[in-house]
């Protein structure tokens, strides 16, 4: 190798190590959160391991359920994102090119129906169904995704991967009337969600940061029973608590929300 061509390539090497620095400090305190978020999601087995943690639960309390006396047939009611299947992908293309959440890319994103699933779902939604428990997977993804998100469910053989049990958005985020439809025909027995707002109608309308952890107090008995959470610390009802659920607010407004917020060694 001459001197010539090594101190070029040493140059090059050089050149594409401070561009790499420099979009690494030009990243926002909440995309590198996200970019951590995404690699602990994608590469952690402890995160796997919470997984099935929360799904060997959820097949405890299926099992007791089934033991009992039913009055109507049983379901579960479940959310998607970070429940069934992982977005993580997604999460990290957005977040390592310091760029915030966006619907139409989101979108692509689904459409493509290339999510993997959630360590532990599969077996244990088609475990329920072998027991004859209709399962109901209510989204907040919009209509126009209904053919990528079904298509993506029945890549996995999910059950009940059709029309009629995947509901998805209509009109209003709240999950709340779409589970009472589903407990006009049956007795719901598990909800199952990596979002509070997918269990109960209390963390409807943006809930303040205090009022979410009031109301998990009171409804802490409920958690490991009938409500199943699995870990998301990428997006959610509690991001947008901190920025109280302005969605406008710019990168720098929200770095500075969370160094006020984070509770450091002083």
């Amino acid at each position: 190798m001459s001197k010539k061509f090594f101190i070029g390539m040493l140059g090059i090497v050089l050149a594409s190590c401070t561009t790499t620095k420099q979009a690494v400090q030009q990243t926002s305190v909440t995309n590198n959160s996200k970019v951590w978020s995404s690699l602990w999601q994608q590469r952690s087995a402890e995160y796997k391991a919470l997984c099935f943690q929360a799904y060997n639960l959820a097949k405890l309390r299926l099992d007791e359920a089934l033991a009992k006396k039913n009055n109507k047939p049983l379901a579960i009611v479940t959310d998607i994102d970070e429940t069934v299947l992982d977005n993580s992908p997604y999460d990290a293309s957005r977040a390592i090119k310091n760029l915030e959440y966006d619907p139409a890319t989101w979108k692509q994103w689904t459409a493509k129906a290339a999510c993997d699933t959630v360590a532990g779902a599969p077996a244990f939604f088609k475990y329920a169904a072998s027991k004859g428990v209709a399962i109901f997977y209510i989204t907040n993804r919009d209509e126009d995704e209904r053919a990528g998100t079904v298509k993506n469910l029945q890549k996995f053989n999910m059950p009940f991967a059709d029309n009629e049990h995947v509901v998805l958005k209509a009109g209003t985020s709240s999950k709340e009337p779409r589970r009472l439809d589903v407990l006009k025909g049956y007795d719901i027995v598990l909800l199952c969600g990596d979002n509070l707002p997918d269990f109960d109608a209390l963390y409807d309308n943006h809930p303040t940061e205090q009022k979410r952890n009031d109301v998990t107090a009171k409804l802490s008995g409920k958690f490991g029973n009938k409500y199943i959470i699995l870990p998301n610390p990428s997006y959610g009802d509690w991001e947008g608590a901190l920025f109280n659920f302005n969605y406008g607010l710019k990168a720098a407004q929200k770095d500075s929300i969370i160094k006020a917020k984070l509770i450091t060694d002083k």
